[in-house]
Formats: C-alpha cells, sequence, structure tokens
C-alpha cells in the first residue's frame, strides 16, 4: 500500500484533506490515526484569522457550501500548541499554508521548515493576493509559478501545490508549478458557489459565495485529476467528493498517487479508514500485490487487458 509523494514515503494513499480534519486530535476519538496515510492540517496563516461571519457552513444537495474565511490562530500558535500531539504518531503531518504576498508564503514556509514534526508542505494557491488586486495567485500561471519558486529555494520539504478547479485551463497551472519545483500537486479545492433563502430572498452564507464539496464536485475532480496527471511528470493527490473506496479507486485508476478525503469526514469521522479497508480488499480481489500497479491502469479505449 505505500506510494511515493514526491520523495514523501507513505504508509498508505489516504490522506485527510486540509480543513475537514482540524488538526488531527479533533478526531483522535473517533478513529486509528496511526492508520492514515498522512495528515493535512487546516490551513495555516502567518497571523491569526477570525473567519468570516457565521452563517459560514451551508449543506446542499449531494455536498455542501462553506464560506469558513481560513479561521486559525496563525504559525507561530500552531507550532507551539497544535504541533506537539503529532509527536506520539507515526503518521506524516503535512501543513496547509496560505498567505496573501508572495513573502508571506516565504516566512510560512521557513518556520515551518524548522519545525521536526512537520513532514511536508501543502501550498493553497487559492487565496487572493491583495497587492494584485485581488488576482488569484492560483488562476495566473506565472504567479503560480512564482510562489512555488520562492518556496522551492526556502525548504528542503516536499511541496505540494494545492490547484483551484475555478480556471479555465487547470493543465497550464499544474506544467507552470511543476516547472517551479513543486513536488507534487493535490486537485481539487472547492468549487466557487452560492445559495438563496427564497422566502427571506438573502444569500444563506453571510459571505453570500463559498466553496462547494462533497460528492456533487466528485465528477469534476475526477476529470481534472485524468487530465493533469496526463500531464505533468510529478505526482497527483485526487481530491474531491471521495465518500468511499470506491471514490478513491477511481482517482487513483485514472492517475492519482494518493487521495485526500475532506467533506466525507463530518459524516463519517472513521471514513478514511473505511476507504483503506476497501482499497486493500479490492487488491487482494484482483489479486494485485502492490497498489502502485493500480495507479494510472485507466483504459481510456474501454478495453481491458
Amino acid at each position: 500500500m505505500r506510494v511515493d509523494i514526491g520523495g514523501l514515503i507513505i504508509k498508505n494513499p489516504v490522506m485527510t484533506a486540509s480543513g475537514t480534519f482540524g488538526y488531527g486530535k479533533e478526531y483522535a476519538p473517533y478513529l486509528d490515526i496511526q492508520r492514515l496515510g498522512a495528515i493535512i492540517t487546516k490551513g495555516i496563516s502567518l497571523e491569526p484569522r477570525a473567519g468570516n461571519k457565521p452563517p459560514r457552513i451551508m449543506e446542499t444537495p449531494c455536498g455542501m457550501l462553506n464560506a469558513i474565511g481560513l479561521e486559525n490562530p496563525g504559525v507561530r500558535a500552531f507550532i507551539k500548541e497544535k504541533l506537539p500531539f503529532f509527536t506520539e504518531f507515526d503518521v506524516p503531518v503535512i501543513v496547509n499554508v496560505f498567505g496573501e504576498t508572495i513573502d508571506e508564503f516565504k516566512k510560512l514556509s521557513e518556520l515551518l521548515s524548522e519545525a521536526k514534526e512537520v513532514k511536508g508542505l501543502e501550498i493553497n494557491i487559492s487565496c487572493p493576493n491583495v497587492k494584485m488586486g485581488g488576482i488569484i495567485f492560483g488562476s495566473d500561471p506565472d504567479m503560480a509559478h512564482a510562489v512555488t519558486k520562492e518556496v522551492r529555494r526556502l525548504t528542503d520539504l516536499p511541496i505540494i501545490i494545492k490547484l483551484t478547479p475555478n480556471v479555465t485551463d487547470i493543465c497550464l497551472i499544474a506544467e507552470s508549478v511543476e516547472k517551479g519545483g513543486a513536488d507534487a500537486v493535490s486537485l481539487i479545492n472547492t468549487l466557487t458557489g452560492m445559495s438563496v433563502d427564497v422566502e427571506r430572498r438573502t444569500p444563506h452564507l453571510a459571505n453570500v459565495t463559498g466553496g462547494l464539496s462533497g460528492p456533487a464536485i466528485k465528477p469534476i475532480a475526477l476529470r481534472m485529476v485524468w487530465q493533469v496527471a496526463k500531464t505533468v511528470k510529478i505526482p497527483v493527490i485526487g481530491v474531491g467528493g471521495i465518500a468511499n473506496a470506491r471514490d478513491a479507486l477511481e482517482f487513483l485508476i485514472v492517475g492519482a498517487r494518493a487521495v485526500q478525503v475532506g467533506t466525507a469526514n463530518f459524516i463519517n469521522p472513521c471514513v478514511t479508514i473505511d476507504i483503506i479497508d476497501g482499497i486493500e480488499e479490492y487488491l487482494k480481489r484482483h489479486n494485485m500485490t502492490d497498489v502502485n500497479d493500480l495507479i494510472g491502469a485507466f483504459h481510456e479505449d474501454g478495453k481491458t487487458c
């Protein structure tokens, strides 16, 4: 079940997705954290953020809208208060980070590279660059390349760039971060959506729009992962609507080296373990001894071997 994510060897291809697993401790009473391939923490910024005003979450058909606003205690408090929890586990901790400027990404990378518990960085480039008038890092190939290159220069940790689906050509962005020195890419982040209270004729979310996640976005995520896996040589991590082992297997088959499980954690706190068990059962049923033999085993012409 072991897979290699840009030099980071993980015991199985199942990770938690940022923002849906807190900082790990919140889920510890419900599942055996030791069995996870890796934990990706809730996003961390340079300084503390209070997030958006409520309401911040809205259930939708087959999914969820969220506009949490990246609430977090800031990187220094995270290192001091959250990271020590992981010392008792042999599970790689990958820290999701976001910034509003390239300098913020650089400072975050430097600070986290000094923490022995951190085994990798997931760079969220879907945040607004205030100095550039609200341009999104992840939608501009040049800016995506620039932030990746700067982070690469400052850390020896594996770098995973998290890509937004809210672009015209996600493969173009993936290629740009690969050239910038990324060790892997994860996709997709949430799709921008909204929901309206028809009786009050007002938005359900205080922020009006939010990020759509859950099973509703899986076909889009799967298509984008398939496209990117054919475009770049670095590992691709599939994210978006994965709720069971069959969903995870689809992503692996079209080329993902690993998967992240997000919204499904809110429904079943043990879903990641169920998915690990389901992948193992699939490999046994198909007489496969290595999960890597399954990765990219997609037959586009519909003909099996």
